[in-house]
C-alpha cells in the first residue's frame, strides 16, 4: 500500500514543521499558504530545514498559493493555521474537495470541526470527506527563519476525533501511518471542551495586561504571572468549563488533573500545581497584548464554551467577564466575531441532539 499523500495548509512555524517532518518520514507532501510572502523563503531554499528533536533538510516540490493544485492529489489535508483561519480554509477548499479526503485541524480549539463542517455545508460542498480535529498541536516549535524551524518537543499522545465519531477510526487509519502519536478521542466535544488553553491563556494575559505592557513580557508567564488570588479566578473559570462540558454529556478533565497528567505537576490547588510544574519555568509572557492568547483563544475558545453554556442553561459569568474585558483591550466585539452556537449552526439543537450529531451524525 502506498503512503498517504499529505497537503499541509498553512506556512507558519507549525505548518512548516509538519510539512518538513512528513517529508523526512518519507511521505509525499504539498504545501499551501494563502499569501506568497510566507512561502518566499521556502521557495528560495527549495524546502525547510529542521533543527532540534528532528533534524534534516526536507525538499518540497509543490509549494503554492493555489488551493486546487495543493489538495488535488492529497489524501489528508493537515490544516495548521490559527483557529481564526478555519472558516477561510473551509471556504477555499469547499469547491475542490473530493470523496475520501480527510481534513485534520491541528488543533481545532473549541468547535473547530463543527465550524468547518458547517461551512462546507453552507458552501454546498457535496464531496464525501472526513473532518477531524486534534485536541492540541503535536509540536512545541518555533521558526528560526522563513525556511528553518526548531522542534523543541514532539508530544507523546494527541487525542483526535472526527465529526461524527463513527469516522474517527477511518481518519486515523491514514493519519497514524505518519503520526502514531495520534489516538482516538470519544468525539469532538471531548477534544473541544478539554481545551485547557482556554482557561490559562486569556485569563493570565488580561490579568497581567499592565505588566505585559510595562515590561514587554519580561517575566515568567505561568509562574510570576500567577498568584493564589489569580489562581482562584482560574479555578472558577475552569469549573464553569467543566460544568458546560457536563451539560454537553462530556466528562471533561479539570485543569488541576490535566497538569498532573501532562506534566506530573501536582498540588492541593491550581496555584501550587502550576508553581510545581518545571515545564513552565523559563516561559516568558507575550511581549505585547497583540497576542493569539487573546485574538485566537477568546473568539475560538472562550466564546464557544460560553455560548454552549448559555444554550444549555449553565451559568458562565466568568467566561462572559473575560470575553468582555478582552474585547475592551483589543477594541473588538469578540462575542459577535467568535464561534457562537449560531455561527456553528447548532443553535437549534438540544444537548441530546448535539451529542447525536458528534457521535453518529445525521442531525444536520
Amino acid at each position: 500500500m502506498d503512503n498517504p499523500r499529505f497537503c499541509v495548509m498553512g506556512a507558519g512555524n507549525g505548518g512548516l514543521a509538519v510539512a518538513a517532518h512528513l517529508v523526512l518520514k518519507g511521505f509525499p507532501v504539498t504545501l499551501f499558504n494563502r499569501s506568497q510572502f510566507r512561502l518566499s523563503g521556502v521557495l528560495a531554499r527549495g524546502g525547510v530545514e529542521l533543527e532540534g528533536e528532528v533534524q534534516g533538510f526536507a525538499p518540497l516540490d509543490v509549494v503554492t498559493t493555489e488551493v486546487e493544485v495543493a489538495i488535488d492529489q492529497a489524501d489528508v489535508l493537515m490544516v495548521v493555521v490559527p483557529a481564526n483561519g478555519h472558516r477561510y480554509m473551509a471556504q477555499r477548499t469547499a469547491p475542490h474537495l473530493r470523496d475520501g479526503q480527510v481534513i485534520l485541524l491541528n488543533p481545532g480549539r473549541t468547535g473547530g470541526a463543527i465550524e468547518f463542517r458547517n461551512v462546507l455545508r453552507e458552501e454546498g460542498c457535496r464531496a464525501d470527506v472526513i473532518v477531524a480535529e486534534a485536541q492540541t498541536f503535536i509540536y512545541a516549535s518555533r521558526a528560526l527563519n522563513p525556511a528553518q524551524v526548531k522542534i523543541f518537543r514532539i508530544k507523546n499522545s494527541i487525542p483526535v476525533a472526527a465529526l461524527p465519531a463513527t469516522d474517527t477510526a477511518q481518519a486515523l487509519s491514514l493519519i497514524r501511518q505518519a503520526y502514531p502519536e495520534f489516538v482516538a478521542a470519544p468525539n469532538v466535544l471531548k477534544t473541544s471542551l478539554d481545551n485547557i488553553g482556554a482557561v490559562f491563556h486569556p485569563t493570565l494575559t488580561v490579568l497581567n495586561a499592565a505588566r505585559i505592557e510595562n515590561t514587554r513580557g519580561s517575566f515568567q508567564y505561568y509562574i510570576e504571572g500567577n498568584s493564589p488570588s489569580v489562581s482562584r479566578i482560574l479555578e472558577t473559570l475552569d469549573a464553569e468549563r467543566v460544568a458546560v462540558a457536563k451539560a454537553c454529556g462530556v466528562d471533561a478533565i479539570s485543569a488541576l488533573n490535566w497538569l498532573e497528567l501532562a506534566y506530573d505537576a501536582s498540588g492541593s490547588n491550581l496555584y501550587e500545581a502550576m508553581q510545581n510544574n518545571e515545564g513552565y519555568y523559563g516561559i516568558n509572557a507575550p511581549p505585547t497584548l497583540t497576542t493569539r492568547y487573546i485574538s485566537e483563544d477568546v473568539p475560538m475558545s472562550l466564546v464557544p464554551i460560553a455560548s454552549l453554556g448559555e444554550q444549555f442553561g449553565v451559568p458562565v459569568p466568568t467566561f462572559r467577564a473575560f470575553i468582555h474585558l478582552a474585547s475592551i483591550l483589543h477594541q473588538r466585539d469578540y462575542w459577535s466575531q467568535g464561534r457562537t452556537v449560531d455561527r456553528l449552526g447548532i443553535q437549534d439543537l438540544s444537548a441530546d441532539q448535539l451529542h447525536q450529531l458528534v457521535t453518529a451524525g445525521g442531525v444536520w
